[in-house]
């Protein structure tokens, strides 16, 4: 495992601020403290000891700067990776990227059997976190119980603490979001996740001692569930 540096993160940018260099040769990351598909691309730059390589762009996804739809990234979202005179979108594609075209310790298995595994979890993905998403609408029911008990089922299926036994990009993939399931879960519908996932509950506390994922919790849980709070209820 590369060294995880801690670093001094950098300050939000709003409306007010001034735009960086772009195509300079530098190599950025913007991003968002509080999101998570952001969070997948952070998490994958940290633990390949890329924090000198790739700089981070932090915006405020409320006030947003102009500059960042208008010159950067026209679909205004984030994550966006700004290398080699373009800049590229969409997290489970940056991920991988990332670990393809910089040094530090592969993410990707070389096992066969786990390149498969993991292309079946990385298609189940979106799956889980629509289905628990739209459960924040009402109560969490049985499609709730199966999206946990998916990977539950499959850290059964390899040896080692994690989804294809070593760390990888599919462990990156989802715990972005399982930590704030679980936190909005619990808060509000007293549903635990780990009740009867041994498994979950040990992957969980696992990943919890990857420096480079741990350097990411950044975002406030009670802000987090008052803002779900908010979204999900103008949906119902």
């Amino acid at each position: 495992m590369a060294t995880c540096t801690v670093e001094l993160l950098p300050p939000t940018l709003d409306a007010t601020a001034e735009q960086p260099p772009l195509f300079d040769g530098t190599t950025r990351l913007y991003t968002a403290y509080i999101c998570p598909f952001a969070q997948r691309v952070w998490i994958t730059r940290n633990y390949k000891g890329l924090q000198e390589e790739i700089k981070l762009v932090p915006l405020n996804l409320l006030n947003k700067p102009a500059w960042y739809k208008e010159n950067v990234y026209p679909t205004s979202k984030v994550p966006a990776l700004e290398h080699n005179g373009k800049v590229m979108g969409e997290s489970i594609d940056l991920i991988k990227y990332v670990d393809s075209n910089f040094e530090g310790p592969s993410l990707y298995p070389n096992d066969p059997d786990k390149k498969k595994f993991f292309e079946e979890l990385l298609s189940y993905v979106d799956t889980f976190v629509g289905t628990v998403f739209s459960s924040f609408k009402g109560e969490p029911g049985k499609e709730v119980d199966a999206a946990f008990d998916y990977i539950d089922n499959a850290l059964k299926k390899i040896d080692g603490p994690f989804l294809l036994g070593e760390f990888s990009l599919v462990d990156i993939a989802y715990i972005p979001f399982v930590e704030r399931f679980q936190i909005y879960l619990s808060e509000v519908f007293k549903y635990d996740i780990t009740a009867g996932r041994p498994k979950l509950a040990a992957w969980i506390e696992d990943l919890n001692k990857i420096e480079a994922y741990k350097q990411t919790k950044k975002f406030d849980p009670k802000e987090m569930v008052e803002m779900y709070k908010k979204i999900f209820s103008a949906q119902k």
